[in-house]
């Protein structure tokens, strides 16, 4: 009866070593498997131009509507990027006397820091350099966009995304437009 005992002790104790070890075989791979990741999207966007005519930065009478699109890849959790391109060609404002309206245009790229993971959720920040331009620029300025939003898994594969940016164009005078955009994201790989 003591050598039963022993015996169905032992086997146990070789079953629970054999299932810690198989256990941690499964965790491996998640924590060192692949992790980048290309996710594309499109967005509609609201601005508010600093420009109104004249050569004098203002805010305009009217917001500018228009669509983007974007592509984020992530490195790592901490290194991403994200460019984006925006297209603000609705409800332009035509200053008195110009038969042209106001609109704009940007291509930025550069970091972006996720902050933290709150269910679904993840918040983040980020900093963009490129080109500007609009109806009121000879030519393209360089554009900084900061700003941030919040990414929504809808799904494995779908996103939902709020976005907020202050941007500024390095033009005489300074520009400073501000706007938000929503889209949804499609995660490629």
């Amino acid at each position: 009866m003591v050598a039963m005992r022993r015996t169905t002790f032992a086997l146990f104790c070789i079953a629970l070593a054999l299932g810690v070890l198989s256990a941690h075989a499964q965790v491996v791979p998640s924590a060192t498997g692949r992790q980048l990741s290309v996710t594309a999207g499109g967005m509609g966007s609201v601005f508010q131009p600093d420009y109104a005519g004249g050569l004098i930065a203002q805010t305009s009478p009217n917001r500018l509507y228009g669509i983007g699109a974007f592509v984020d890849v992530k490195v790592t959790r901490w290194i991403q990027f994200e460019a984006e391109g925006r297209w603000l060609r609705f409800n332009e404002y035509y200053p008195p006397s110009s038969k042209v309206g106001i609109n704009e245009d940007t291509y930025m790229a550069g970091p972006r820091l996720p902050i933290r993971h709150f269910g679904r959720a993840t918040p983040y920040a980020k900093a963009l350099i490129g080109l500007g331009s609009g109806s009121f620029i000879l030519g393209r300025a360089t554009a900084l966009a900061y700003g941030g939003g919040v990414d929504y898994r809808l799904t494995r594969r779908f996103t939902a995304r709020g976005d907020f940016e202050y941007q500024q164009w390095r033009v005489n005078p300074t520009l400073l437009p501000y706007g938000a955009s929503v889209g949804i994201g499609y995660k490629i790989f």
